[in-house]
């Protein structure tokens, strides 16, 4: 059985923020969005101050922070490198030394794709980045958030969790080579997993998983033009295909999702489940459907629980 239901939505799978949003008033509340100054992230942070939330930007370049995100007011940038969990812990010291709420935390930071890299004892820098370092971020955040009335987590997934569930027995390739895609599959899968054990080891807390669909953004730093025209991404002139067009989205509706899943009263009850194009995914275990609904492997408890331990045996 399976919690991967979709629901009745109002709107198609493209909504803009403020169709989201609604009339929603945040004011007083507080969030933390890392990757909050460029492409989705920026657009996220943008509707939430809007709707008067008070948003905390970590980053590890300052200075392109604060120009990204200049004109915008209630965000303040704080210095962070996910890949360092030293500057994880002390930025998460510092938010929660000032002893108020945290009501919101989004995972949006990642890396794609990227060339082989160690990070930590050897890690795979994929899963080091997208899950290692996030996890550290919320165990270290996790007094603050719980202060909160009614506090929610949402972790950024991915479409590309149907690439691969978490390789137990060569996380880190240190036994196979190494394969960019399957790292990244990997490491969203991870994101996913732990968004569902999250939400079921902290009571009074909501915790969701994110695809927020395709979208042109630094994410594909790592990727060239032709590499992203042999998937169909983009034609030669590096502008969407005609078969990307209808698929992808703009950066502002490509954090809809993340808004829905942070604020949407829908999702009461619904804790811990993979969410897409402003819904929850369905399960979809068809490997020839690669854009939409989330793996098995992506949604099991089991699993879920087996990564928690996992990676806190790593960080011991």
């Amino acid at each position: 059985m399976t919690d991967q239901i979709k629901l009745d939505v109002p709107w198609d799978r493209k909504p803009e923020p403020s169709e989201i949003l609604g009339d929603i008033d945040l004011s007083g509340q507080r969030a933390v969005v890392t990757g909050g100054y460029s492409g989705i992230g920026l657009e996220t942070v943008r509707a939430l101050t809007e709707r008067g939330m008070d948003v905390i930007a970590p980053a590890r370049s300052l200075d392109k922070a604060e120009a990204a995100l200049a004109g915008i007011d209630r965000v303040t940038v704080a210095a962070m490198d996910l890949a360092d969990l030293s500057s994880v812990k002390s930025f998460a010291a510092a938010v929660t030394g000032e002893g108020k709420p945290l009501d919101l935390v989004i995972n949006n930071a990642g890396i794609m794709a990227c060339p082989e890299t160690r990070l930590g004892d050897g890690w795979e820098s994929q899963f080091a980045t997208n899950h290692i370092g996030h996890f550290v971020l919320i165990a270290e955040l996790l007094p603050a958030i719980l202060k909160a009335s009614t506090p929610r987590v949402v972790a950024l997934s991915s479409s590309a969790n149907r690439i691969s569930g978490i390789r137990w027995d060569d996380p880190h390739f240190t036994k196979e080579p190494y394969n960019k895609w399957q790292a990244y599959g990997q490491s969203k899968t991870a994101n996913a997993l732990f968004a569902r054990e999250l939400n079921k080891r902290e009571d009074g807390l909501l915790a969701f998983s994110v695809h927020p669909g395709g979208i042109l953004t630094d994410l594909q730093r790592h990727l060239s033009v032709e590499e992203q025209v042999a998937m169909g991404w983009m034609d030669e002139n590096g502008e969407l295909s005609e078969r990307a067009k209808p698929l992808f989205k703009t950066p502002a509706q490509g954090c809809s999702t993340t808004l829905w899943a942070a604020t949407s009263p829908m999702l009461e009850g619904h804790g811990g489940v993979f969410c897409e194009d402003c819904n929850i995914g369905a399960l979809n275990d068809d490997p020839d459907n690669r854009f939409f609904g989330v793996r098995s492997w992506a949604s099991s408890n089991e699993d879920a629980e087996k990564l928690w331990s996992y990676t806190e045996e790593l960080l011991s």
